[in-house]
């Protein structure tokens, strides 16, 4: 058994700040922080996840529609969606997300 945190888990594969906290045959949970400012362009994935919102606020954007998030706002996004998210405040934005493998 191992305790994973910020500090001792994997970066994730890509330019943003994000750490893989666990991953098994079905989920993968991950960090990600964006600074303020800070976007994460609109894309695909190939499966579902779910988002927490575990501080801040940023503006999500899912094929084209903007919505606010704000912190314990939790939404569940599919694969056949675009998305991405845009930092708009003045603090960090920090969100788990949970891929559904």
């Amino acid at each position: 058994m191992k305790i994973q945190n910020l500090t001792n888990s994997p970066k994730v594969p890509f330019d943003i700040d994000g750490f893989i906290l666990h991953t098994d045959k079905k989920t993968e949970l991950i960090h990600i922080s964006l600074k303020a400012g800070e976007s994460l362009e609109e894309h695909k994935n190939p499966l579902d996840a779910l988002f927490f919102i575990i501080s801040g606020s940023a503006l999500l954007t899912v094929n084209g529609e903007k919505w606010k998030m704000k912190a314990n706002d939790t939404i569940k996004i599919t694969s056949d969606q675009l998305r991405g998210w845009t930092n708009n405040t003045n603090e960090e934005l920090r969100i788990l997300v949970i891929k559904l493998l």
